[in-house]
C-alpha cells in the first residue's frame, strides 16, 4: 500500500474510533447524572430506613466513583486518538511537499561545521525538518547528532536493520510519537533528576529516621484513638500533636528544596513511563532495537513501573501545596518524611539507570524518524558500504527536499581515490543542486538512513563542503578570507590522509579571475597528488582542460542550457565532457544590458 493511501485509511479508522469515544463520553455524563439522581432519591425515600439507606448510598457512590475513573480514562483515550489523527494528517501534508509544521532544528545549527550550513541540514525547509518526527528534546538532539557526524560501518549497518524493522511498524511508531506529544520531555528534566541522583541521601543513611517513619504515625494515631475513648486527656493529646508538628516543620525545611528541585515533572515522567512500557511490551528482531530495549531491563520489576512509582511519590509530595490536606497529614503521619524516604529508596534502586532511560528514548525517536522516512519513500534504497577508499556509485540520485514531481535525478561514479569530478556548466543549469544532492545523500547514508536514489554504494567517509561562503562582520572576515579558512581545513585533512569526500562549488570566487584560475588549478593538482576524492563545480571552463595533463584523474561532466529564440530551457541532466554553451549574455540582454 502506498503511504498516502495508508495514512488516509488510518485517519478514517481513527476518526471512526474517535466518534465512538465521544459517544461514550456523552454516555458517561448521563450515567453520572442518573447515579447522582439515584443518591438523592435514595435519601428522600430510604432515609428513615437507616441500614438500607446507608448501603444504597455506599453502592451508588462506588458506582459514581468508578464512572469518574472510567470517564477520565476515556478522555485520555480521546486525546491520544486525536493526536494519532493529527499525526496522519501531518504525514499527508508532508507527502504533498509541506513539512513546515515539524520542528526545524535551528537550535542545533552549529556556528561552523564541515557541511551543515552548505547542505541545509537545519532551519526552515531543511533536511532535519523533513525527517524529524521526534517529540522529546533527547530525540531531537539524537537525530541532529546523527546528521552532523558519520559513524562506524558497524553502527550504520545496525541502524539500517533497525530502521528497516521499524518501517514496517507504523502503528507502533505513531503510538510512540503520540505519547511524546502529550507532554514534551525536556533535557532540563533529565538534568534535574541527575543532579538529585548525584546528591547524597540524608534520611535512609540513618536508622533513626527509619525508626521515626514508623514510630511517629503509630504514636499519633494511638494518641488520637486513646483520646477519643477518654483514655488520655486532651492536653496530653495536644502535646503529642505539638511535638509532631514541630518535627514536621523541621523535616519540611529539608523537604521544600527537594520538592522545588523535582516538582512539575510528573507529566513528563508519565510520558517517559508510557513510552518505555510501549518498548517493554514489543518484541524486536534487530540487534540495535534489542540492545535499546535491554537498557530498560532492571534487576527487579520494570523501568516503566519504577518511573510510575516515582511519579506517584512526586504527586504525593504535591499535597504540600494544599494546606487543608497537608497539615493534618504532616502532623499525623509525618507526610514529608514518608515521601522523602520513599524518594531516597527509589534513588538507591535506580541511580545507575535514570540517565540511560532518557537517552534511549531519544535514540528510539531518532530511529523512528528515519524509519518514517523509509516508509514514506519505499522507492528509496539503503546504501551499500564499500571497504576501500574511495568509491561512490549511484544511480538516479535526487535531492530529497525537492518534490519528486519536479526532481531530476542524476548518477555518479567515482571508483577510486585520486579521481576528481569537474563539473562545468551555465548559470542555473543545476551544478549546485547536483552537489547538494550528492552531499545530502552521503549525510543520510552515514547516518544509517535510506537515501534518495535507485541505488548507491560508497565508502564510509567524512563529508566536507565549501559552497556558501559569507563574510562575517563580527569577526571582521571577508568572503574571500572566510573561503580560504574553509579551504585550509580541506587541505589539512587531505594532507593528513583522512578519509574525506570534498564538494567544492565555485572556489576562490572572492578574487580576480586570474588569481582564481591559478589558485583553482593549484588546488586541483594538490588534491590529485594527495589522492583525494572530490567534486568541483565551476564556471571556469579552462580549469576543465586540466584533464589533458591528468587524463587518469579528471572526470569532466557538465550541465548546459538549450536556447530557443533567446529563451533558455534547462533539462538539469548531467552530461559527460566540458560545457561549451553560455547563457550569461542572454540573461544580461533580458534585463536591459546592451551587448
Amino acid at each position: 500500500m502506498l503511504p498516502e493511501q495508508y495514512y488516509l485509511n488510518r485517519k478514517e479508522l481513527l476518526s471512526a474510533n474517535l466518534q465512538s469515544l465521544l459517544r461514550k463520553k456523552n454516555q458517561f455524563g448521563w450515567a453520572r447524572f442518573i447515579v447522582m439522581l439515584g443518591i438523592f432519591i435514595s435519601g428522600y425515600f430510604l432515609f428513615h430506613i437507616g441500614l438500607i439507606f446507608i448501603v444504597a448510598v455506599i453502592l451508588l457512590s462506588i458506582i459514581f466513583v468508578r464512572l469518574i475513573y472510567a470517564d477520565t480514562d476515556n478522555k485520555k483515550t480521546i486525546s491520544h486518538t486525536q493526536q494519532l489523527i493529527q499525526i496522519n494528517i501531518d504525514e499527508l501534508t508532508a507527502l504533498s511537499g509541506n513539512s513546515a509544521h515539524f520542528e526545524d532544528g535551528t537550535i542545533h545549527r552549529p556556528h561552523a561545521h564541515d557541511y551543515a550550513n552548505d547542505l541545509d541540514i537545519f532551519g526552515k525547509a531543511s533536511l532535519f525538518q523533513y525527517i524529524n518526527r521526534t517529540a522529546s528534546e533527547m530525540g531531537s538532539l539524537a537525530l541532529s547528532g546523527w546528521l552532523l557526524a558519520p559513524v562506524k560501518e558497524i553502527v550504520i549497518l545496525q541502524r539500517q536493520q533497525a530502521i528497516q524493522e521499524l518501517s514496517s511498524k507504523t502503528p507502533w511508531r505513531q503510538e510512540l510519537q503520540a505519547l511524546g506529544k502529550e507532554k514534551k520531555i525536556y533535557l532540563s528534566t533529565k538534568k534535574r533528576l541527575q543532579e538529585w541522583i548525584d546528591e547524597k541521601s540524608i534520611f535512609i543513611q540513618q536508622s533513626f529516621w527509619l525508626l521515626l517513619q514508623i514510630l511517629i504515625p503509630l504514636l499519633m494515631v494511638s494518641a488520637v484513638v486513646l483520646n477519643y475513648f477518654d483514655v488520655i486527656s486532651n492536653p496530653i493529646r495536644n502535646y503529642f500533636l505539638l511535638a509532631s508538628a514541630i518535627l514536621a516543620y523541621f523535616i519540611s525545611k529539608k523537604a521544600i528544596p527537594l520538592h522545588h528541585q523535582l516538582s512539575k515533572m510528573s507529566a513528563e515522567l508519565s510520558v517517559l513511563a508510557d513510552s518505555i512500557q510501549l518498548v517493554e511490551n514489543t518484541d524486536f528482531q534487530s540487534e540495535l532495537l534489542q540492545k535499546l530495549k535491554h537498557s530498560y531491563s532492571i534487576q527487579k520489576g520494570k523501568a516503566s513501573e519504577e518511573l510510575k512509582q516515582l511519579e506517584k511519590i512526586l504527586a504525593r509530595m504535591d499535597y504540600r501545596l494544599n494546606p487543608v490536606i497537608f497539615i493534618p497529614l504532616a502532623i499525623l503521619v509525618q507526610w514529608d518524611l514518608q515521601q522523602v524516604i520513599a524518594l531516597e529508596k527509589w534513588k538507591k534502586r535506580n541511580q545507575q539507570n535514570i540517565a540511560a532511560w532518557f537517552d534511549t528514548l531519544g535514540e528510539l525517536e531518532a530511529i523512528s524518524s528515519l524509519s518514517n522516512l523509509h516508509f514514506n519513500h519505499p522507492e528509496w534504497c539503503f546504501p551499500e558500504l564499500k571497504k576501500e577508499y574511495f568509491s561512490i556509485t549511484g544511480i538516479e540520485i535526487g535531492h530529497p527536499l525537492i518534490n519528486k514531481s519536479k526532481r531530476v535525478n542524476n548518477s555518479i561514479t567515482i571508483n577510486q581515490s585520486g579521481k576528481l569530478m569537474l563539473i562545468t556548466g551555465s548559470n542555473m543549469a543545476g551544478k549546485s543542486t547536483y552537489l547538494r544532492s550528492v552531499g545530502i545523500n552521503v549525510v543520510l547514508a552515514m547516518a544509517g538512513s535510506v537515501v534518495c536514489a535507485k541505488s548507491l554504494s560508497l565508502s564510509p567517509v567524512q563529508l566536507i563542503t565549501s559552497m556558501r561562503i559569507a563574510d562575517n562582520l563580527e569577526e571582521n572576515t571577508s568572503t574571500f578570507y572566510a573561503e580560504l579558512k574553509k579551504l585550509k581545513t580541506v587541505i589539512e585533512k587531505v594532507n593528513a590522509q583522512e578519509p574525506i569526500f570534498i564538494l567544492l562549488d565555485e572556489i576562490l570566487r572572492g578574487t580576480n579571475s586570474l588569481d582564481r584560475h591559478t589558485g583553482s588549478v593549484a588546488l586541483t593538482k594538490q588534491l590529485i597528488k594527495q589522492k583525494a576524492a572530490a567534486i568541483i563545480a565551476t564556471h571556469d571552463v579552462e580549469l576543465a582542460k586540466i584533464e589533458n595533463e591528468f587524463p587518469d584523474n579528471i572526470l569532466n561532466y557538465h550541465f548546459d542550457a538549450q536556447v530557443n529564440k533567446e529563451e533558455l530551457y534547462f533539462d538539469y541532466l548531467l552530461k559527460t565532457g566540458i560545457c561549451h554553451s553560455i547563457n550569461a549574455s542572454i540573461l544580461m540582454k533580458k534585463i536591459g544590458i546592451e551587448l
